[in-house]
């Protein structure tokens, strides 16, 4: 498959790093630190596979019915806490996947990661890897962790058509003025997810010949 070899030696060069996340953060970003010493380990996977011809990435949406989680509702990768027995960061991604969203971990090829990020609101440093799987999931959503599925196209997020602005709202009386914002069939992607999906896309952009091949 000639557009994955293409982005695995994307993924083995240099990356836009932290400066490509910052295209869709919120201006607190800005002054905020890129991570911290004690941050608990996190892992998520943007995994790539072949639909009706189409390259998708799943996503998760969170349920909403949990105020007091700082991800209540939002729309993120499949990922989580790393854990001991884990062993590793990319293991981690790979586990919490399938547990989630019932995607296979021995099937998956991982391609190479991108720049960790750190998240203020809720301690993790997340480690985003890349994967593909050369077949369609067969996704089942985890009973009590995950809402509902987005099979996203690529190009979706290619299109700045799909990208806005709005204020964010939040239970405790908080709002941030004007985020930027992924609006992938009608589901809003902003925070970290819109970061690393910011990295990723710089990565294709970056290959003309990757390009060529979505």
């Amino acid at each position: 498959m000639v557009f994955i070899e293409e982005l695995r030696t994307a993924l083995k060069g240099e990356l836009p790093g932290y400066t490509a996340q910052l295209k869709m953060a919120h201006s607190f970003r800005n002054s905020g630190p890129q991570y911290v010493e004690d941050a608990t380990p996190a892992s998520v996977l943007i995994l790539f596979y072949q639909k009706n011809g189409i390259w998708h990435i799943p996503l998760i949406q969170r349920p909403s019915n949990n105020p007091a989680d700082p991800h209540n509702g939002q729309v993120a990768f499949p990922g989580g806490r790393y854990e001991t027995e884990d062993n590793t960061l990319q293991n981690a991604a790979l586990r919490e996947a399938q547990e989630e969203v019932n995607i296979q971990p021995k099937d998956v090829q991982v391609l190479g990661k991108l720049t960790p990020l750190y998240i203020p609101v809720s301690g993790y440093l997340v480690h985003p890897f890349v994967g593909y799987l050369d077949y369609i999931p067969d996704f089942v959503p985890q009973a009590g962790e995950v809402q509902s599925i987005i099979e996203a196209p690529v190009e979706s997020f290619l299109d700045t058509r799909n990208l806005h602005k709005k204020d964010m709202h939040f239970s405790e009386g908080r709002t941030l003025k004007g985020v930027d914002y992924f609006d992938i069939e009608g589901k809003v992607v902003w925070g970290a997810t819109a970061m690393m999906m910011s990295e990723i896309l710089d990565v294709l952009r970056e290959s003309k010949e990757i390009c060529d091949l979505l």
